[in-house]
């Protein structure tokens, strides 16, 4: 039995479908009326709550009974607002809650997920050796929940891998971020706004994404593992792909939105095996 939390969300959802596909029994922890925004399949038990981040011990005990492997994807990511907001501070005590929930369940596999945004990016190329510097309060949590759950969980015996997400894009992508806002305006024909373009990126697909999460899950490597693409690609190359498909480059506009002087230039990470 699989517990995944977060199952309904951009990354959640192709996750549980590549599971599902496995045919593993799943369990999902949802947020209430968020079930109907999956499709349910064989094998696959819903359970709901108000906030899995606020949930008590004695509730935990119940929901983790006969899971041997957690995958804990749910935490507060609304564009714009994610970066700097407190309910960050929530999530890590919730997951810390649910890693000890675990524990006593006797959870076998503990498989978390975080960000590339905890490493040091000034770097570049990153692979999970690199030094960690979060530079925003998201990135901060998300980098102690890893460095509280990789010394908590492997000294109680439990087996413990995380995943951290770099650049990804694909179904269900909220309409805010790059990929989305290209393609609504090319197929409007109307011009698409850009910076200059020229940051390097590692850009995955998350249908992709999902599956080496499923993958970790099911396999056997502890500590961090990037789930990257590992592929250098600027800003200007995926506009101008994404443009290809409707032959339209000349909507783009480059220059148009001035360079963030605190984006690193180059965030690229290191498949390891």
């Amino acid at each position: 039995m699989i517990l995944v939390t977060g199952g309904d969300g951009f990354v959640g959802r192709q996750v549980v479908r590549s599971l599902a596909k496995k045919r593993h029994p799943l369990r999902l922890v949802l947020r209430n009326g968020s079930s109907t925004s999956i499709p349910l399949e064989h094998g696959v038990h819903v359970i709901e709550t108000p906030d899995l981040f606020q949930a008590k011990p004695s509730w935990w005990k119940s929901v983790l009974d006969g899971v041997d492997t957690v995958i804990h994807l749910a935490w507060y990511t609304e564009p714009g607002k994610y970066l700097d907001s407190d309910q960050n501070v929530t999530c890590l005590k919730g997951t810390i809650d649910l890693a000890h929930a675990s524990i006593q369940a006797g959870v076998r596999r503990f498989v978390g997920v975080g960000t590339c945004f905890e490493y040091d990016l000034d770097v570049g190329t990153v692979t999970t050796d690199t030094p960690l510097k979060p530079q925003s309060l998201y990135a901060a949590c998300k980098a102690s929940a890893f460095l509280v759950l990789s010394q908590l969980l492997p000294s109680l015996g439990v087996h413990f891998a995380w995943c951290r997400l770099f650049y990804l894009y694909g179904e269900g992508e909220d309409p805010r971020r790059l990929v989305p806002y290209l393609r609504r305006q090319l197929s409007a024909g109307e011009p698409a706004e850009l910076t200059s373009g020229t940051q390097i990126r590692d850009f995955l697909d998350v249908r992709e994404a999902g599956e080496l999460i499923a993958e970790a899950a099911l396999g056997h490597r502890q500590g961090p593992i990037n789930i990257c693409s590992g592929v250098p690609v600027t800003v200007r190359q995926l506009a101008e792909e994404i443009a290809d498909e409707f032959g339209r480059r000349d909507l783009l506009q480059f220059g148009a939105r001035q360079d963030n002087l605190f984006d690193p230039p180059r965030v690229v990470g290191v498949r390891e095996p």
